[in-house]
């Protein structure tokens, strides 16, 4: 079996890289922009005719597409978020028609929580933010393909590797550069939201699974830690494992993001049924083990999909 996993060089997508590329008789090839790519391509630009040819020169069995953006202008994340799984659609049912497609969604997709009860797949997606609502028309667009497809809609990951771009790694940055400093001071913004964790190595789980498992699946299966867990809560336990002795202080608002969906949780009830998937890691596992790998990523990022 070959598999293609784009963004193979990004967070997310060096974590499902490594988990694929230990199955027996498989064959993991890294397609993105990165010099170290196996397979060139860029979905922000190739035509479709281009990744078709790529593609087909490739034979894929299955194709993860780890690829996409979570900052910049609202042009970057469109041609990243919604063109990039576009052609990528087009492009496989031009090329590898039977080949089955798993693509790496957002929770960000689905907007505030509702009454505080874990998200199903089956309820409204409002996305607030310019990030989410790409990452939505991304799912849309693979759900309505006839494509062998299926978007694993992705909570706020944690865990080794863990890029400075996003809260956990950047907490982890500081308090490194604070080391045992008794006056040490983080400032940080508002860290009242709450917020569904899930390790990347459990995420990467679940694309080995979806990628083996016999269809059909789902079109939309959530991946999350599926407990709503105050940011605060988080930042704390970190401060813990770094034997922080400085003081935290929240110093006005926190991302815009925060003040808009205060609380998110995903059901994932469905991946258990589906995928025989369930997360593996409590979060102060997830942590630690982020504190002992550091606050860089072990692997080169590029375009690899961090959704939050």
């Amino acid at each position: 079996m070959r598999i293609l996993v784009l963004g193979s060089t990004g967070y997310l997508g060096a974590h499902v890289a490594e988990r694929l590329g230990v199955l027996r008789g498989e064959r993991v090839l890294g397609g993105g922009r990165s010099p170290a790519a196996d397979v060139p391509l860029d979905l922000a630009t190739d035509s479709t005719d281009r990744l078709a040819k790529t593609l087909a020169s490739v034979a894929p069995d299955a194709v993860v597409n780890c690829a996409g953006a979570t900052g910049g202008s609202a042009v970057t994340l469109a041609e990243a978020n919604a063109r990039g799984p576009a052609v990528l659609c087009a492009a496989m049912a031009l090329a590898c028609p039977a080949a089955r497609l798993v693509h790496l969604g957002s929770a960000a997709e689905y907007g505030p929580g509702a009454g505080r009860v874990p998200t199903p797949e089956s309820a409204a997606t409002r996305p607030l933010t310019a990030y989410g609502a790409t990452k939505l028309a991304g799912t849309v667009t693979v759900t309505t393909s006839a494509l062998d497809a299926l978007v694993l809609r992705v909570g706020n990951p944690v865990g080794p590797g863990a890029p400075p771009a996003g809260l956990p790694g950047r907490v982890t940055r500081l308090l490194r550069e604070a080391g045992s400093d008794p006056d040490a001071v983080l400032r940080l913004g508002d860290l009242s939201a709450y917020r569904d964790f899930v390790d990347a190595r459990d995420v990467a789980r679940a694309v080995e699974r979806a990628v083996t498992a016999p269809g059909p699946l789902p079109r939309v299966l959530n991946i999350s830690g599926g407990d709503a867990v105050p940011v605060r809560h988080l930042v704390r336990t970190l401060a813990d494992l770094a034997a922080f002795r400085g003081r935290i202080e929240e110093q006005g608002a926190g991302s815009a993001r925060s003040e808009q969906v205060s609380w998110q949780c995903s059901d994932v009830s469905a991946a258990r049924t589906a995928l025989d998937w369930s997360p593996s890691y409590t979060l102060r596992e997830s942590l630690a083990a982020l504190w002992s790998a550091g606050a860089h990523p072990p692997f080169p990022r590029e375009e690899g999909e961090l959704p939050s």
